[in-house]
């Protein structure tokens, strides 16, 4: 459990917990090639600290980070807050452009990265960023200097208590650059006290456990990584293991067993595809008989308990038995076994694919946040989910629905602003405190939140019919594991239109299980195997719509979207008005011809 009284900083916070816990196992790298104690991190830090200090490092100053996930992150951010600077990270896949825009607003004077990225970090500086120095973790190259040498630096008269110790609750802590799907990111300044505040009251709704275990392979540009995996990981001394790449988080699960995993929508949407799969294609007759029974069970024991309502003694015992025969094996099979919390965040999920995982007994919460309020607004216990919902607020947080339908935020979570933009800042937090965060939901009764879709991305067709494009496009990205990702079309058009992309492993898979030679996306967006499915999908997505949502024509792309891309930001949000631009010319043929146009 954490101490108490809470830390006052993340700085005190991890020498608390170095003092607690110098044996246990703080930090390690899925593929092995590195582990930490805490007492070892500690050490770490200290001297990387030291070594900011003898470069001109001093409190206020900020850092920058483009890294994949690794251990280095962490010792590198940890040791820059002890120096009194504040770290912030990039999302790997920033153009030249964006990151030199980056450092000029952050004015930060170093940047520490590896050496894959050193050619966008000297592009940027060839658009005039201004930096003076280059920290390279994983090589020792000219115009660089390498971490080694940095840890190995001392800086007379640097006073590493003292530095730590003047650390306030209200200083900045990080600088999360929002990835936006219009206009240039905009800085979301968050102090120590915005996430501590944000840990204890999410805490105080499901305690933290003795050992706790968590994955960090979502970018640490991400707000919700870093609270997870890195602050609030420092508080409770849970052990992290960093994956590099998001393609090798599955065998990763196996290894951890991670008492706490948080994943996009995308991410439960492969794990649901992989679930399917392995079952379909497990044991003979009998054995997937009472694996579709299994399932059946645990969809129906889900939908009662996801919508708050009395669970039968038979329909216990029957879930209890399908557990012990399938589900407890399923999640074993995954890596999920002893996951105690499981959270989706990001953007709202498909009701059915939620369903599907609380079915397989995957206490998996849906929660929602945004980087201006230091990550999560809302949560629930597991014991108190409600499928279609983002839980409630949490605890010391209010929530508020305006007369517009927008929901307001406040609480100690709440940013500190955005950087060097005042006006911004005003438009977006009121005079009494409340941030506009600019989705619009409803709150029921008892307090559970509904999210409707983000205020700008409504849909109002020409008949003035409201609908929500992100429910229409998770009603098609679990119709089928081939679908990938979805846009759907329909702002001031008479009917919905959807851009879709194929999924490159489920796309290789069925290549296989059919026969087919030629599995390039060109050539399966014209397959017929996969036209017939695709078609069957979209037809099995419509009857789960309204008549106004349906999707009455389609375009398969061969273009994968990819994650910083044209169509996507770094954290898998579609850029809608990129999107609406570049594949214009498809969009007006289905318009034209109101049918499927492969592409």
């Amino acid at each position: 459990m954490s101490p108490l009284p809470l830390p006052a900083t993340i700085c005190e916070a991890f020498q608390a917990t170095v003092a607690a816990h110098p044996d246990r196992l703080a930090l390690r790298s899925s593929d092995g090639g590195s582990a930490l104690t805490w007492s070892q991190y500690g050490k770490r830090v200290r001297a990387i600290a030291e070594g900011f200090a003898s470069l001109g490092v001093k409190p206020g100053d900020t850092v920058a980070l483009m890294l994949t996930n690794r251990p280095e992150f962490h010792l590198c951010d940890m040791a820059a807050l002890h120096a009194g600077a504040t770290p912030f990270s990039i999302y790997n896949t920033n153009p030249p452009e964006t990151i030199a825009y980056l450092f000029g607003n952050a004015d930060n004077s170093i940047v520490i990265c590896e050496e894959q990225f050193l050619p966008q970090i000297r592009a940027a500086i060839d658009l005039g960023a201004d930096l003076d120095r280059i920290i390279c973790v994983d090589a020792d190259l000219p115009g660089t200097i390498s971490l080694a040498a940095v840890e190995s630096t001392s800086a007379p008269g640097f006073d590493f208590e003292k530095s730590w110790k003047s650390v306030g609750g209200g200083d900045l802590l990080t600088v999360v650059y929002t990835s936006g799907t219009t206009g240039p990111p905009k800085g979301v300044e968050l102090t120590h006290t915005n996430m501590i505040a944000n840990y204890a009251s999410i805490s105080a709704m499901v305690g933290s456990g003795p050992d706790e275990r968590v994955i960090s392979y979502l970018p640490d540009a991400h707000a919700a990584n870093r609270w997870l995996c890195h602050y609030a990981a420092t508080i409770t001394a849970a052990e992290v293991t960093t994956v590099a790449r998001v393609k090798d988080v599955v065998g990763a699960l196996t290894d951890v067993r991670p008492t706490i995993f948080f994943g996009v929508p995308h991410t439960w949407y492969k794990v649901k595809t992989a679930v399917e799969g392995r079952l379909e294609m497990s044991g003979g007759p009998m054995r997937r008989a009472v694996t579709r029974w299994a399932i059946r069970t645990g969809r129906h024991h889900a939908a009662l308990v996801g919508n708050g309502l009395t669970v039968p003694a038979l329909t216990s015992l029957k879930f209890a038995w399908a557990d012990r025969l399938v589900l407890s094996k399923v999640r074993a099979a995954l890596g999920l076994d002893r996951v105690r919390i499981a959270v989706t965040s990001a953007a709202p999920i498909a009701a059915e694919a939620h369903e599907f995982l609380l079915a397989l007994g995957l206490p998996v919460c849906e929660a929602w946040g945004m980087s201006e309020m230091a990550a999560l607004a809302t949560f629930t216990a597991p014991s108190e989910i409600r499928v279609g919902t983002v839980g409630r607020a949490i605890v010391d947080v209010e929530v508020a629905v305006a007369s517009d339908g927008e929901l307001l935020v406040r609480g100690p979570n709440v940013m500190r602003g955005y950087r060097k933009d005042l006006e911004k800042t005003a438009e977006a937090i009121d005079s009494r405190g409340w941030l506009r965060t600019g989705d619009i939901g409803s709150i029921d009764d008892d307090g559970y939140v509904r999210i409707l879709d983000r205020k700008k991305e409504l849909i109002i067709n020409s008949s003035g019919k409201n609908m929500s494009p992100t429910n229409i496009e998770g009603a098609l990205r679990v119709s089928s594991s081939l679908i990938g990702a979805v846009a759907v079309i329909g702002d001031r058009r008479p009917f919905v239109t959807a851009l879709i992309v194929l999924d490159d492993e489920a796309c290789v898979a069925f290549a296989e299980s059919r026969g087919i030679a030629e599995s390039s996306p060109e050539a399966l967006v014209i397959n017929a195997d996969v036209v017939t499915e695709v078609e069957a999908a979209v037809a099995r997505a419509n009857a789960t719509l309204s008549q106004v949502e349906k999707v009455r024509a389609y375009t398969l792309l061969a273009t994968p979207w990819m994650p910083g891309g044209d169509e996507l930001t770094p954290t898998l949000k579609l850029k809608r008005s990129p999107i609406a631009t570049k594949y214009a010319d498809a969009i007006e043929q289905m318009y034209r011809s109101s049918s499927s146009v492969p592409r």
